[in-house]
């Protein structure tokens, strides 16, 4: 049960902070540490979070390209 507690608290944290980092009211500073965040995460769910990220053509080219950045660095702790 407490597992489930935690994964549920994960997944809404995930959320949000996709929010944040597609949030174009937000300053590019915010989105980008929320880009930060998700990559410090290093989960599995993070990194599908960073590449949505990168294929969403709203965002400017160098968030997205921050979030491809990130997603390489948690494909390359997972070797």
């Amino acid at each position: 049960m407490p597992e489930e507690s935690a994964d549920i608290m994960q997944t809404e944290e995930l959320r949000k902070l996709s929010g944040i980092a597609t949030d174009m009211q937000m300053s590019s500073k915010m989105r980008t540490q929320a880009i930060n965040t998700l990559g410090d995460m290093a989960s599995h769910e993070s990194l599908l979070v960073l590449l949505n990220l990168v294929a969403n053509d709203r965002l400017n080219t160098d968030e997205r390209d921050y979030a491809l950045k990130k997603a390489r660095e948690i494909v390359k702790k997972g070797r």
